[in-house]
């Protein structure tokens, strides 16, 4: 019986270390890096602008995300926030893009995001703050989107970060509040402006039913262009382009029972 267990051991080390191979890669030094588990979602975050809570579903962006995650359920993290939480958005980027949760980001781990970014008002200068940010962390944005943007103070919403592939901007010059006419890239090389898109509602205004009465009295231009559909259906035609296929619920990966080992 003693002679086999030589023989016994060395098969179960063959066998636990082709299992470790089967789920880790070698990395360039000889170490065992492991492989994400899965790819990220693709992240696609709206920012609302004043002080609007992130669940009023009277404004477009509200709207938006919930379409957009009852369509794409498995594909991407669809999440509106208020402008002053750009920080908490960043940290739930970083953790989903932590496949192998070991607390820092690889280089593969940062290239794998895809991250679309739209807001009005204050919200869409937060979303140049967390892309800036971003940026910082070597993490590319693909997209994104302001509409009326409104810089607070120590912000530049105008200058759109390097890491950024695509921007647009989309304003109106009137009334007492007015979005920024014009961003500009950073690097041209590296980030296309789609273009800095102007609209007036002197002669055409905008249904803006809903809205609280004192946004329509003394920021009547401002609130219009939030509802306007026109600006809205190109952002959202943007938005589509680089969203993946939806899957149904039986095309997704299956997840083990409560009552499966996971093997």
């Amino acid at each position: 019986m003693r002679r086999w267990l030589p023989a016994v051991a060395r098969y179960g080390t063959v066998l636990l270390l082709t299992g470790l191979c089967s789920r880790t890669a070698v990395a360039g030094d000889g170490a065992i890096e492991a492989r994400p588990s899965s790819a990220p979602p693709t992240f696609v975050f709206a920012f609302v602008g004043g002080f609007v809570h992130a669940d009023d579903t009277r404004h477009a962006e509200v709207r938006l995300i919930q379409r957009l995650r009852e369509e794409h359920p498995n594909e991407i993290e669809g999440r509106v926030f208020r402008n002053r939480r750009h920080g908490e958005a960043y940290k739930l980027i970083r953790q989903r893009l932590d496949a192998n949760r070991d607390g820092s980001l690889s280089a593969e781990e940062k290239q794998s995001a895809r991250i679309l970014l739209f807001g009005h008002s204050w919200g869409a200068s937060a979303l140049v703050s967390l892309a800036r940010r971003l940026e910082r962390d070597g993490i590319p944005v693909l997209l994104t989107a302001q509409v009326d943007s409104v810089a607070k103070w120590g912000q530049n919403d105008s200058v759109i970060p390097s890491n950024v592939r695509q921007a647009v901007n989309f304003y109106q010059p009137n009334g007492l509040i007015h979005g920024r006419a014009k961003i500009t890239a950073a690097d041209p090389n590296r980030t296309q402006i789609l273009g800095n898109y102007r609209f007036t509602y002197k002669k055409d205004t905008v249904d803006c039913n809903g809205y609280p009465w004192y946004d329509l009295l003394f920021t009547r231009t401002h609130t219009e262009i939030e509802c306007d559909p026109k600006v809205w259906g190109q952002i959202e035609g943007l938005i589509r382009e680089q969203l993946p296929a939806a899957t149904t619920l039986s095309e997704a990966p299956s997840t083990p029972s409560a009552g499966s080992s996971g093997r």
